[in-house]
């Protein structure tokens, strides 16, 4: 059973999910009286409409550009949830900063729905920059990024070929493209995934000829006693009130698995260099092991930053630990973007 659960996770098992978006203005977390909020809108060089929430310091002087952060959310996660939250908290500490749908999820546009492109959410983190380049608020060569989750395999692959992300953190990073291609825990065979890819393939196929599209979910459906702490842990945040959102589902389409098992995300990750990277991780995050590869990989300047005690989802939003993650982004960003 624990390997099921194991295959859920990493996009194996199927189901059926809903297709669309809905368009839903509740947040995870209360609103601040230090920022404003917009709701901002723009494409793509796919010309797909990408709807980010715009958070600006309440106190910022009109004449003077400011340093701003782009925040990438979690695979199947929207700019309501643990994004948001960042986003809205660096605001507090002077930042203009960018929360975004991914295209093909939430309030963006992209069709069909669910589709996870790697390509694509690269993309979206260079259209960031695109918008806040050309926004009045901000300084066009004090830009940086936060990845979040799913987010932060996306905005490292981002940084590598767009030099105007000055400077690159991620949160309980994921590298989605081993995750697909060897499980989580590196649990999948190599003869998995060849059955996997042989299924794909048929599965294109059958949706080429008009059959029923296939989606697949990246939670469990149930839990039992064999059930991982990790797993139960993504529910305790994506299936209750604490993170729970009616544009993250959690699902995507079972096609996608190959382009996913096709990304590389570190593959260049030394061409960063010389701007900064900064990897936070959670001592007894499932995902911890990531950041400890990417790590590896950059060059300098570096840092693998490890919150004792903490899970993966501890550090979405639990308060006692954005008492930590918090003030070593602001520490970062502050030093590599020169807030002012």
């Amino acid at each position: 059973m624990k390997k099921n659960v194991l295959a859920i996770l990493t996009g194996i098992t199927l189901a059926l999910g809903e297709s669309g978006c809905a368009s839903a203005p509740r947040y995870t977390f209360p609103a601040s009286e230090e920022v404003t909020v917009e709701k901002v809108r723009f494409r793509n060089r796919f010309r797909i409409e990408v709807v980010g929430n715009l958070y600006v310091p309440k106190n910022v002087a009109g004449s003077r550009k400011q340093a701003a952060v782009i925040v990438g959310h979690p695979f199947g996660g929207v700019k309501e949830q643990t994004s948001g939250l960042y986003a809205q908290k660096l605001a507090e500490l002077g930042y203009v900063t960018l929360a975004f749908d991914a295209s093909h999820y939430g309030e963006s546009g992209g069709e069909p729905r669910h589709i996870e492109s790697p390509e694509t959410r690269v993309e979206d983190f260079s259209a960031a920059a695109d918008f806040l380049s050309n926004h009045p608020l901000v300084d066009e060569e004090r830009i940086g990024v936060l990845g979040i989750c799913g987010g932060g395999c996306y905005s490292v692959s981002a940084a590598q070929i767009d030099h105007r992300l000055k400077a690159v953190a991620t949160i309980s990073m994921y590298d989605m493209g081993r995750a697909r291609r060897q499980g989580v825990g590196d649990t999948q065979t190599y003869e998995q995934r060849m059955r996997i890819l042989d299924e794909v393939g048929r599965q294109r196929t059958r949706e080429f000829r008009g059959e029923a599209r296939k989606e697949i979910r990246a939670l469990p459906e149930t839990v039992n006693a064999d059930t991982p702490k990790f797993a139960i842990d993504f529910l305790d945040y994506y299936d209750t009130p604490r993170g729970n959102h009616p544009n993250s589902t959690g699902y995507y389409s079972f096609t996608s698995l190959a382009p996913m098992m096709n990304f590389f995300p570190f593959a260049q990750i030394e061409t960063i260099s010389p701007r900064p990277v900064l990897f936070i991780a959670g001592e007894n995050a499932v995902s911890k092991y990531f950041s400890e590869d990417a790590y590896r990989k950059a060059a300098e300047p570096k840092e693998l930053f490890v919150v004792p005690g903490a899970t993966h989802v501890d550090l979405y939003d639990r308060p006692d630990y954005l008492k930590i993650t918090l003030p070593k982004l602001d520490d970062f960003f502050g030093k590599y973007l020169r807030k002012q």
